[in-house]
């Protein structure tokens, strides 16, 4: 199986109804335009009803903060616990849908249900995109998403990870490098190596049997 993979916080709710959250191992992007995901839930599942009743969910990512609330909403039934109560989380307002995002994570997805395909365990619930809530204080100075900032986890294995530093970006492989100023020397370009020089023992001469 592919892992790492996010645990993310999923929220939902019913008119009348004490609105639940569900933990989910098996989310992803699956499409940029127009912006889609996916979640997989198992029937049995309280929010599984929910969520296919309402057409709608809300995708709040987990940081480390919150990460014994995922594990605790994973391990919980939304019939018999208030979820937003137990674990001290406040229920934030929408924009595009009637169920309450997370007023603690980081970044909340409120997302309209396409379509769902049954597979086996789990049925995948397949859905648009409507409104991305970041907050204000995980944005930098260009106005881009800061993850580190975040301090998101991912899920391998039943076991959290706090992501690690990083090591790239997209296309970084292959992009120019910048051109050295007038005066400065250009790097040297043939490789060095840390490994010493092999030796072998001189023959001696004459004749060898």
């Amino acid at each position: 199986m592919l892992y790492p993979i996010p645990a993310v916080m999923v929220s939902c709710g019913r008119e009348g109804e004490t609105p639940n959250i569900i933990t989910v191992a098996w989310a992803g992007n699956i499409c940029s335009s127009p912006a889609m995901l996916s979640i997989s839930v198992r029937k049995e599942r309280h929010s599984y009803d929910i969520i296919k009743e309402t057409g709608e969910f809300i995708v709040n990512l987990t940081s480390r903060e919150l990460t014994r609330a995922a594990d605790w909403c994973g391990v919980r039934s939304g019939r018999d616990y208030d979820k937003f109560k137990e674990m001290g989380l406040t229920p934030q307002k929408s924009t595009k849908v009637s169920c309450p995002g997370i007023a603690e994570s980081p970044v909340n997805i409120e997302c309209k249900v396409h379509s769902v395909v049954e597979l086996g365990s789990h049925d995948m619930f397949i859905a648009e995109v409507l409104c991305v809530t970041v907050d204000d204080r995980f944005m930098d100075d260009k106005g881009r998403f800061d993850l580190g900032a975040a301090d998101l986890v991912a899920y391998s294995h039943g076991e959290y990870f706090a992501l690690g530093e990083k090591i790239g970006k997209f296309g970084y492989s292959v992009a120019k490098k910048p051109a050295a100023k007038k005066g400065e020397k250009k790097p040297s370009s043939k490789k060095t190596s840390a490994k010493k020089p092999t030796t072998y023992p001189k023959k001696k001469k004459g004749n060898t049997k």
